[in-house]
């Protein structure tokens, strides 16, 4: 077995395999910005799964983002009883939203995958890969310089983690 089977081994369950590591890590993020721009990934094994190369072009964000339903807006003028509810069911899960969130901090970027790296109980943490469009290491490279065309693939739902949201790819079972 190669090193990056073990560390996908460790995080199956990191609360217990990280121990205090897990949850120092989250102590020092929740003192950290809601995005902050990261050197080196938490999962390395995840990242390169995904798609990331330590080298230039490549970037690295963790993003924070709110556990807990999404309201609408208190409702002032009269209604009905039955359209008087607040609670909003977004088809959108946290990941999704964490990516949407990066692209709108990093315009340049493309966003071309996220995984996650940690929970507490108020947030969700989440490290998004993003590409620089217009670098020169980037457009050289045949295997990423499909990118460079593509603006916008979080708002129209083409990362992995927005088609799962809209049910475009199953999960696999067994």
């Amino acid at each position: 077995m190669g090193m990056y089977k073990y560390v996908r081994d460790i995080w199956k369950n990191p609360k217990e395999n990280l121990g205090e590591l897990w949850r120092s890590r989250r102590l020092e993020w929740k003192k950290q910005p809601v995005t902050i721009r990261i050197d080196r990934p938490t999962r390395i094994d995840k990242a390169r799964s995904l798609g990331y190369k330590a080298k230039q072009g490549y970037i690295l964000v963790r993003q924070k983002v709110l556990r807990g339903g999404r309201q609408k807006p208190q409702i002032r003028a009269g209604r009905r009883s039955k359209r008087m509810s607040r609670r909003k069911n977004l088809k959108m899960s946290y990941q999704w939203v964490a990516e949407q969130r990066v692209e709108k901090k990093f315009v340049n970027c493309s966003v071309l995958n996220s995984y996650y790296v940690g929970e507490d109980g108020n947030n969700f943490w989440y490290e998004v890969i993003l590409v620089d469009r217009s670098h020169p290491a980037v457009i050289a490279d045949p295997r990423i310089s499909w990118i460079c065309d593509k603006r916008g693939r979080v708002a129209r739902g083409l990362t992995s983690a927005a088609r799962k949201s809209r049910e475009l790819i199953q999960e696999r079972k067994g």
